[in-house]
């Protein structure tokens, strides 16, 4: 089940979020290869964020897969949702950031 947790600088006022949620949730499935219901996406708007020192638009993002991710898709992910964003919230690509973890499920016996 991928997460996507996108903290931005900027203020989701007027942009019309339906259409950002199902935007990244279509392109975190088709990347990562699950279904879109299994797709989780939160977005933090007008967060205390600078990037370079300066409070420009900006954006840092985590995404965490249950499967793992490989460097192709990572390199698919940063590109598409760089995209989305600075078409959407005009953040420049040069100004987000995507740490990407890759988690496994814990073993049937385990005690967690």
């Amino acid at each position: 089940m991928p997460c996507l947790d996108i903290s931005t600088n900027v203020s989701l006022d007027g942009v019309d979020t339906n259409s950002l949620f199902s935007e990244l949730t279509k392109a975190v499935s088709q990347i990562v290869g699950k279904p879109e219901n299994f797709v989780m996406i939160m977005v933090k708007e007008s967060v205390a964020l600078t990037f370079g020192g300066n409070k420009e638009p900006a954006a840092l993002a985590e995404i965490v897969s249950m499967d793992g991710i490989k460097t192709e898709v990572k390199r698919k992910l940063i590109v598409t949702i760089g995209s989305i964003l600075e078409n959407t919230l005009s953040i420049p690509r040069t100004r987000f950031i995507l740490k990407v973890f890759g988690a496994t499920m814990a073993p049937k016996n385990s005690k967690l």
